[in-house]
């Protein structure tokens, strides 16, 4: 057996966490520095990480110029969408992978993952084409459609795997009471499900939320523009970027994802077998 780690074992662990964290955190602080300096701070030779005089300014024309709230709304109806629809959609699929193992559904789960190696480049004129006979073309519907689809392979092979860690045991004492299976479902297999639900959600509203490529080719009209399309405007044809308004817009858009994951991280906890004593 291994024995406790020594004072400087764990005082190197520390020391690495907190690189680790200093290596993630590092380029939202500096966005956050970026997005309340004036102009002339964002075009100095030695930038400061504290802004001289800081300013709200570049929140102002983020909102006023590229319309960030309409975007920012259009977001998160997609996103949200997107991520309800793929947990319906992923929560009897991964369940039926799980408890019903066939050789065709080893083929099914091994075709799901193997589609997510396609680039999107190799798909954008198909999906197109299809969207645009079916009249879902530069609507939000078909961005959902989109997203549901392209979250779908990876939702699967994880809900799957929280399904196979519920012991069978529990599914069969519920049958044993007199539990019907839709019963065993709804009290037994749900509850327990629950962080792999939490994850999954996590994921496919992320996903949808941060995507921008489908987003800049299926949708044509700037009211109904995402939010990531929206702030690609600040940077010019040239490449040229406003950097004040883009960090301002960048900094607004990642709330949502924290502030979403803050909400739900709690359910989170995996392995909690609380739903095995409920009814």
């Amino acid at each position: 057996m291994f024995g406790k780690p020594s004072r400087t074992g764990r005082t190197l662990q520390y020391v690495a966490l907190t690189g680790y964290l200093i290596f993630l955190g590092f380029p939202l602080v500096w966005l956050l520095s970026t997005a309340f300096k004036p102009p002339r701070e964002l075009v100095r030779l030695h930038p400061t990480l504290i802004p001289s005089n800081p300013t709200v300014q570049n929140f102002v024309q983020a909102f006023t110029e590229q319309q960030l709230g309409r975007a920012a709304l259009n977001s998160l109806q997609v996103s949200l969408a997107s991520a309800v629809l793929t947990v319906l959609v992923a929560l009897p699929a991964s369940y039926a992978l799980a408890r019903f193992r066939t050789k065709l559904g080893t083929v099914a789960l091994g075709w799901v993952l193997l589609s997510q190696l396609f680039p999107f480049v190799l798909l954008i004129i198909p999906i197109f084409l299809i969207l645009r006979q079916v009249g879902l073309a530069n609507t939000h519907a078909g961005l959902v459609l989109i997203y549901v689809v392209w979250a779908l392979p990876f939702a699967l092979w994880m809900l799957q795997g929280f399904v196979r860690n519920i012991p069978r045991e529990l599914e069969e004492a519920a049958s044993v009471d007199g539990a019907s299976r839709l019963q065993v479902l709804r009290r037994v297999v749900f509850p327990l499900l629950a962080p792999g639900i939490v994850a999954t959600a996590l994921f496919s509203f992320i996903s949808a939320w941060n995507e921008f490529f489908f987003a800049l080719v299926l949708v044509k009209t700037p009211e109904l523009a995402t939010l990531p399309v929206a702030l690609a405007r600040f940077v010019g044809i040239e490449g040229t970027a406003r950097l004040g308004p883009l960090a301002a817009g960048s900094l607004l858009a990642t709330l949502p994802s924290l502030i979403f994951f803050a909400v739900m991280q709690r359910r989170l906890s995996s392995g909690s077998l609380a739903g095995a004593v409920k009814g």
